[in-house]
């Protein structure tokens, strides 16, 4: 007899179900994903193509430099998080697996309140950069339809881009609303072709110059087009991969619907991460190979997109024209992943009654295939909002992206430490472990995620301010963490325990109870006590 419900089908395995039973949660979503499809949907989430794209004006200041040896020290590090965090992940697979990890972990007496931190950092964090990934849809969506155009500067109201952001955001959510059932398939279709804009990246680029740069330029030419010392300003360029490298999380919060999770989650946050590292190194370094040795002319040019400007110099109108439309595509393909994630997380947080309508927003669609269906819409809805601030001011809309990087890192390092501070004892691990490796890289990844936390608050500019180029993360972020506890301490502490016990005993057997309370991650007081 299996765990799950008779009446709602065989949505998971025996062994995934119970997996999922220890952490004290009942399989409510239907396990499609196989391995494939989750590295697919990582890896499009990661989109390396346009998420360079859209951030490559982090690291062009310090120069080819910044770009290859930024990406790949940056990314080396991101990579080690994805394998820390796995190892949690193969031990306790739950779609919350940040904040839960958070409260197991943690002491006592402050579980309760990081655990809540955690999650509405994590969330509001992936719901930022599923507004910026979008908005930058946006941008390039108007920026080919300039170079087609080919007069004048690029300058679309922010009223257009807010129109064409919101058009992004309703087909991702339309489509995978009435494409539930396949969106694991789909996953995969968009992978591969976030493969292919790669491969035809690094051969198209070098191959339309008439005269690539030289190695010397391309591995050691450095550069400083901003007001910090040349060592900050390399630091200031691990913002790019930092932004872009985090499609590996999307693993972790679709944990509950991954067919053979403890094994499967870890392979598809690995694989995604280590993929991105070293193929996202190799695309810098064509970019590097390709694109015009004056910096500046490219952080400026008329195109509004720094990447658009090296394609137009390498392959000219019509093939820039061909590649953005082709990366526009990708994009898409990213957001999708992201809104995916992002619902996932949201209804796991809702499960465990940490959201305003938990009641409402923890409900599954059967109809649609056993999926969050009104998480995906509320995910939507609230980043369109998030990207009402866009139409104030330029460094608003810069602040999406960086307080994107600080809140999700905070969600990232907090399992993390909790585990190594409070927590070894009580670590018992999966299937996957790094053994007696896996507390140094734990502490690596901690002070790695400090380092970028702190890093995400600086001015990309220099230390000059003015109210025009101030890095607002830290006041937005700052905002979110302070209130986040503040409501906890308020209110939230009479209600939020941690997370909930949703374990039906009408569906377990004796010998599944005695086997569940037994290895239980979670305290039973008694079965009868699990909620019906």
């Amino acid at each position: 007899m299996s765990i799950v419900s008779a009446k709602n089908g065989q949505l998971a395995k025996p062994e995934d179900a119970f997996a999922l039973a220890r952490l004290g949660y009942q399989q409510e979503l239907k396990r499609s994903f196989s391995k494939i499809e989750i590295f697919g949907t990582a890896f499009s989430i990661l989109g390396l193509v346009p998420s360079i794209a859209s951030t490559v004006l982090y690291a062009l200041p310090a120069g080819p430099v910044g770009l290859v040896w930024g990406w790949f020290t940056a990314g080396t590090f991101i990579f080690l998080v994805s394998v820390a965090m796995a190892d949690l992940g193969s031990a306790m697979p739950t779609a919350g697996g940040l904040y839960w990890w958070t409260h197991y972990f943690s002491s006592p007496k402050w579980r309760n309140p990081l655990s809540f931190v955690v999650g509405y950092s994590n969330i509001l964090g992936v719901l930022s950069g599923l507004a910026s990934t979008n908005y930058q849809f946006a941008l390039m969506f108007l920026s080919i339809i300039h170079m087609a155009a080919g007069s004048g500067n690029f300058a679309p109201t922010k009223t257009t881009v807010y129109l064409v952001f919101l058009v992004c955001m309703f087909t991702h959510a339309t489509t995978m609303t009435f494409a539930s059932k396949i969106v694991p398939k789909l996953q995969v279709v968009f992978g591969i072709g976030n493969m292919l804009l790669i491969l035809v990246t690094i051969i198209a680029l070098p191959a339309g110059k008439k005269q690539v740069n030289s190695a010397e330029f391309i591995f050691t030419g450095s550069a400083n087009l901003t007001g910090w010392p040349p060592v900050w300003a390399f630091f200031m360029a691990w913002m790019c991969p930092t932004w872009s490298i985090g499609g590996f999380e999307a693993c972790i919060t679709l944990s509950e619907e991954v067919k053979n999770a403890t094994r499967t989650m870890p392979w598809g946050m690995i694989t995604a991460c280590a993929s991105g590292t070293i193929l996202g190194s190799i695309i810098m370094i064509s970019i590097a190979a390709s694109m015009t040795t004056d910096i500046d002319r490219l952080l400026n040019t008329p195109f509004g997109q720094p990447m658009a400007q090296i394609y137009f110099d390498a392959l000219g109108r019509d093939g820039a024209i061909a590649m953005m439309t082709l990366v526009l595509i990708a994009q898409w393909f990213m957001g999708f992943g992201v809104l995916l994630s992002a619902s996932r997380h949201a209804w796991a947080f809702s499960r465990d009654g940490a959201l305003p309508f938990s009641n409402f927003f923890s409900k599954v669609s059967k109809s649609r295939g056993y999926v969050p269906l009104r998480t995906i819409w509320g995910s939507s809805i609230f980043a369109m909002v998030l990207g009402l601030f866009t139409l104030i001011t330029p460094v608003v809309t810069a602040a999406l992206f960086t307080m994107g990087v600080a809140a999700n890192h905070l969600a990232w390092f907090m399992p993390i430490f909790a585990r190594v501070v409070w927590g070894r004892h009580k670590f018992v691990p999966g299937p996957f472990y790094t053994g007696v490796f896996s507390i140094p890289i734990a502490v690596t990844c901690c002070i790695f995620l400090f380092f970028s936390i702190t890093l995400a608050m600086f001015p990309r500019q220099g230390p000059h301010v003015t109210p025009s180029t101030m890095n607002y993360t830290i006041v937005v972020d700052g905002v979110i963490w302070i209130s986040a506890l503040a409501f906890y301490f308020i209110a939230a502490k009479k209600w939020y325990t941690g997370p909930k016990i949703t374990l039906d005993a009408a569906n377990l057997t004796e010998e599944q109870e005695e086997k569940i309370l037994k290895e239980a991650l979670v305290d039973f007081d008694h079965i009868d006590n699990i909620d019906r």
